[in-house]
């Protein structure tokens, strides 16, 4: 059952897939369309699923689910992941890999390899207090709080000295 993201309760569940580049207008138009579609379909075991969904910053896709009345099942996150998929075929996308890296570089926001932001960090181009998107925050409440940080602040302050 599909819910606006934003009436899904703090604790709802989180899954965030970032893009290798940004959406077009008319990409976010159809993968709003088409996420909105999944949503409304989505169950556990027979059961419908509260979720909701936002895009942000034309560049990331937010899943959440409120695990209040059903929770997800391992076939339910495998739809999840296998609609993901779909999504990165139809577009040429890259939004599974976990190994790469988004952050402000000024007012834009930059993707890069795992390997590409060490060498970054090693170069001082990226810092403590480079803002950092935090994808491995797991309840809506988190992503509120903890998804854009300084790198001090997240797992990638292991790369900063």
């Amino acid at each position: 059952m599909l819910i606006d993201f934003k009436n899904l309760p703090d604790d709802s569940r989180i899954w965030i897939y970032q893009s290798n580049r940004k959406f077009s207008e008319d990409e976010v138009a159809i993968i709003s369309e088409k996420t909105k579609d999944f949503l409304a379909q989505w169950t556990a075991h027979g059961s419908n699923l509260e979720a909701g969904f936002e895009i942000k910053y034309s560049r990331f896709i937010v899943l959440g689910l409120n695990q209040a009345n059903a929770s997800a099942s391992g076939c339910s996150i495998d739809a999840s992941v296998h609609f993901i998929q779909a999504l990165e075929k139809e577009f040429n996308l890259d939004l599974m890999d976990k190994m790469n890296v988004t952050f402000y570089n000024g007012e834009f926001i930059a993707h890069k390899t795992l390997s590409d932001f060490r060498k970054m960090a090693k170069n001082r181009s990226v810092s403590k207090n480079t803002v950092v998107f935090n994808n491995l925050v797991n309840t809506k409440e988190e992503y509120k709080e903890n998804w854009e940080v300084p790198a001090s602040e997240s797992w990638h302050n292991r790369f900063l000295s």
